[in-house]
Parts: C-alpha cells; sequence; structure tokens
C-alpha cells in the first residue's frame, strides 16, 4: 500500500480480514455456508463442496489480505466472493418486491463488496483507474445504510424482540436511535458532510450489536449454526464500515505541503 495512500487505522484492514477468516474456518467446520446471508439454497448440486470451496477461498483471502505483498490479491478474491453472494439475493429480491427482507440481503452482502472495493482502490497503484475511484466505493457503501434503516423500519416488531430488555431506557429507544443512526451515518457519508465522525459512530453501532446481541446469542446457543453465522457477518460489516471509515479518514486529512512547493512561492519584498 503507497505511502501516500496509506489508512490511518489498520484496524478496519485487520477486522475486515479477520472476519473473512472466521467465515472460512466456520465453513470448514460446519460444511456449510453463512445460513441466510450466503443463502445457497439446499437443492444446489454438489452444496457441500461449495461450501467448502467457499470456505477455503475465504480463508485464503483472509490472510492474503493481511500479508502485504498479497494484499491487493486478497482483497480482490473476498470483493469477488462477497459479489457473488450479493448476486445470489438480487433475483429472490426481484420476485418478492413485496418482502423488503430479501433487498435488505442484499444490501448486507453489498457493503462487504463496497469495502472490498475500497481496500482494492487502497492496493493499487496510485493515478491507476481503480485508485481514483475509491472516493466512489465509498459513496456505494454509503447507500447501504440506508437499507439497514428501512428494514429496521418495516421490521420493528422483530426489531424489538432482538434488543435485550436490560437495556436502559426502553426498547423503543434503541429501536429509534440505531434506526435514526444508520439513516444519519448514510447522509454524512453520501454529503461528505462531518462523514469521519457519521463513519465511527456507524462503526461503534454495529459492534454494539455484536457485544450486546450476537455474543450473548452465541453463549446460549453455541451448538447452533445460525448464531456463529452472525457473528460473523455482524463482525465482517463492522470491518466493512472501518474500511471505509478509515478511507474518509485518509481523504479529510489535510495534505503536508511539500518543501518544493514552498521554495517556489515568492516571498513580496
Amino acid at each position: 500500500m503507497a505511502k501516500e495512500r496509506s489508512i490511518p487505522s489498520h484496524l478496519g484492514l485487520y477486522v475486515y480480514g479477520g472476519a473473512a477468516i472466521f467465515l472460512g474456518l466456520l465453513g470448514l467446520a460446519s460444511g456449510d455456508f453463512a445460513t441466510t446471508w450466503q443463502n445457497v439454497g439446499p437443492n444446489v448440486p454438489l452444496r457441500v463442496p461449495l461450501a467448502y470451496l467457499t470456505a477455503i477461498i475465504e480463508l485464503a483471502g483472509g490472510i492474503a489480505l493481511l500479508v502485504p505483498r498479497t494484499a491487493r490479491a486478497g482483497a480482490l478474491t473476498l470483493t469477488i466472493v462477497y459479489s457473488v453472494f450479493t448476486l445470489i439475493w438480487v433475483p429472490k429480491a426481484f420476485v418478492n418486491l413485496g418482502n423488503y427482507d430479501p433487498i435488505g440481503n442484499v444490501f448486507e452482502e453489498f457493503a462487504l463488496v463496497a469495502a472490498g472495493l475500497v481496500l482494492c482502490a487502497i492496493f493499487s497503484p496510485a493515478g491507476s483507474s481503480i485508485a481514483r475511484r475509491r472516493s466512489f466505493f465509498v459513496l456505494l457503501f454509503g447507500i447501504c445504510p440506508i437499507s439497514f434503516g428501512i428494514v429496521h423500519i418495516i421490521d420493528m416488531p422483530g426489531l424489538l424482540g432482538w434488543i435485550p430488555g436490560w437495556l436502559p431506557p426502553t426498547r423503543m429507544f434503541w429501536a429509534y436511535a440505531t434506526t435514526m443512526g444508520f439513516f444519519g451515518a448514510a447522509v454524512a457519508i453520501l454529503t461528505g458532510i462531518m462523514a469521519p465522525l457519521a463513519a465511527r459512530l456507524l462503526i461503534a453501532e454495529i459492534v454494539i450489536f455484536e457485544l450486546v446481541i450476537w455474543i450473548p446469542n452465541l453463549s446460549r446457543g453455541p451448538n447452533n449454526h445460525f448464531n456463529w453465522a452472525g457473528n460473523a457477518i455482524c463482525i465482517a460489516l463492522a470491518g466493512a464500515a472501518w474500511v471505509v471509515s478509515d478511507s474518509i479518514s485518509a481523504a479529510a486529512k489535510p495534505k503536508p505541503i511539500r518543501a518544493e512547493s514552498l521554495a517556489e512561492v515568492s516571498i513580496p519584498a
């Protein structure tokens, strides 16, 4: 990754890559996809071998992303894998236009694709066509929180059931707060207004989901593959938001003035 395009924090890279490794290990251990997120039907030919193959690719892609010499290949590999799962949801979204859930799943997977494209741009040579499109890939990610907020509104009763009752002040408060948080993050990322702060808050919101909902669910049902898959996908989404946030912060950081440029400035007598 070129120095002038390096992100100030590499945590997003590590979380995004670590989530891919998690998904890969989960697939190898279970011989299955990430259930409803990687929605490969039971009647698909060679489903189990495909699940193992996908797991190996995710594992390899995640490891490659964390190694400087292979990071670009790892980012491209994961982008392609997540694109496949996004496309799997697209026909189901069009068939069930009255049901927003498939559309919501399209954008959950597409968020991982957009973050992968951001990484591909970061690791591409400066001035290349893909590197110049990094800001566009950030905008693509910015569309996804809109869908997350819409899902919350449409499935408000289901959302209330997910929120722990011990959280003060009320479940309804957190339902509205998280919904507005998604919409606010989308507006900020798409307009550039307070985008670095909004992107960081989006990370915090997804991480809170992981800590408050998915980890407790896993502790209560460690033998449930759905809980393992939900944790893996939630971490992947947090990593995607983190990658985008790091990219936004890097773009917003003032560029240092080179000494050669200062020498060219004439000082009036």
